[in-house]
């Protein structure tokens, strides 16, 4: 297996949780996730932070596989 392929195997498995026992009473990733976009929205409206010129997501593709969309975003 050449290093990139390992590399990608390894994130695969990191992205679906199997490289480390999962503990039950951790809330899932979608509702973390949530909570993070709505800490962020909260921080950009009070202008501490400065909003992204790109946006990224997680999806779950039909081959079962995870996959990162990124979104740019170009600002006048």
């Amino acid at each position: 297996m050449k290093a990139d392929e390992l590399r990608k195997s390894i994130l695969q498995l990191a992205i679906q949780g199997k490289l480390v026992k999962q503990d039950p009473n951790d809330e899932p990733a979608s509702i973390l996730i949530e909570k993070i976009r709505e800490e962020k929205q909260r921080l950009i409206k009070e202008g501490k932070i400065k909003k992204d010129k790109t946006e990224s997501f997680i999806y779950k593709a039909a081959d079962n596989s995870y996959y990162e969309s990124i979104c740019r975003t170009y600002l006048p």
